[in-house]
């Protein structure tokens, strides 16, 4: 009976614990998330005025200057931005998160590590410590004409270059450790019977490590391609006024221009994006999950 008695209370405190961390959750996700979501959706729909930012009526005026082809110009561009920064931190990110996850074991804490410290430094400090490296009598220009690769100092500061280099630093750590611990999971035992059958390093890594590490690429690729998307400032530090993505767009709207329903209409349809590329994402996501069941039935 005492069993039964203890059995029912501790399951009643079991249940109302549960029912009241999810409220809470439920709570903040609407108050700091949807509330604010909402509140720029009604602005996105409001009439820019010079006097109090938005006024009524609600208009579509902020949408149709969406479709102006300069801003689709600056979506697609700002797409194959963050997918090329996306690859370029797949092939360093993949061979970094492979060595350190075949490391020795009392190593992997200290590589590990180093991957980790960035974080402990504010992003846009680190992005203005690149300055040093690219300027035109930075390191990087400095080594080149030591070296005798150039004649004359050179600057890398304001293009492509530069945007990549920052996105690459920031980001990089994002794509490693999803990686690693993908790697870090695989069963070393496959290593020793594809080389028993015969298989040579490569296509151990082709037809066994890349699919079995899937998921951590995947997962990798999104936590990157989404900042970037949504980062203003690095393409504002080092690849000046020349160039504009969505982010920039949006921050120039909302602080140079003051034209915050055209500000919030953008940001609703970059919210958008990333939605859709989140969905994508989970589609591809089970798309290679039940190919990589198919493959071990």
């Amino acid at each position: 009976m005492n069993n039964r008695v203890y059995f029912f209370f501790s399951t009643l405190y079991e249940n109302r614990f549960r029912y009241f961390m999810i409220s809470l959750v439920i709570i903040w996700l609407v108050i700091f998330a949807l509330l604010p979501q909402l509140g720029v959706l009604i602005i996105a729909l409001l009439t820019p005025s010079s006097e109090s930012l938005f006024t009524l009526p609600f208009t579509l005026m902020s949408f149709k200057h969406l479709c102006d082809p300069i801003f689709l110009k600056i979506v697609w561009d700002s797409i194959e931005l963050a997918t090329i920064s996306t690859l370029l931190c797949l092939f360093i990110g993949y061979p970094f998160a492979y060595g350190i996850a075949t490391a020795k074991e009392h190593l992997r804490p200290i590589l590990l590590l180093f991957i980790i410290i960035p974080f402990w430094t504010n992003s846009v400090i680190r992005v203005y410590a690149l300055i040093l490296l690219l300027k035109k009598d930075g390191i990087i220009s400095g080594f080149a004409q030591f070296f005798g690769f150039i004649s004359e100092p050179i600057s890398l500061m304001y293009g492509n270059i530069a945007i990549f280099s920052g996105f690459i630093y920031t980001l990089l750590p994002f794509m490693v450790l999803p990686i690693y611990v993908s790697v870090e999971k695989l069963d070393k035992r496959l290593y020793d019977a594809a080389r028993d059958l015969g298989a040579s390093p490569v296509k151990t890594f082709i037809y066994i490590i890349l699919p079995l590490t899937m998921p951590g690429i995947l997962a990798g690729c999104m936590l990157v391609f989404l900042p970037t998307l949504t980062y203003f400032f690095i393409p504002e530090i080092l690849g000046g006024a020349r160039t504009v993505l969505i982010g920039n767009f949006i921050k120039n709207q909302f602080l140079v221009t003051r034209d915050w329903p055209l500000g919030a209409m953008a940001s609703t349809v970059l919210t958008l994006m990333l939605f859709f590329f989140i969905m994508l994402y989970k589609r591809v996501q089970k798309a290679v999950a039940s190919e990589g069941m198919q493959e071990l039935e």
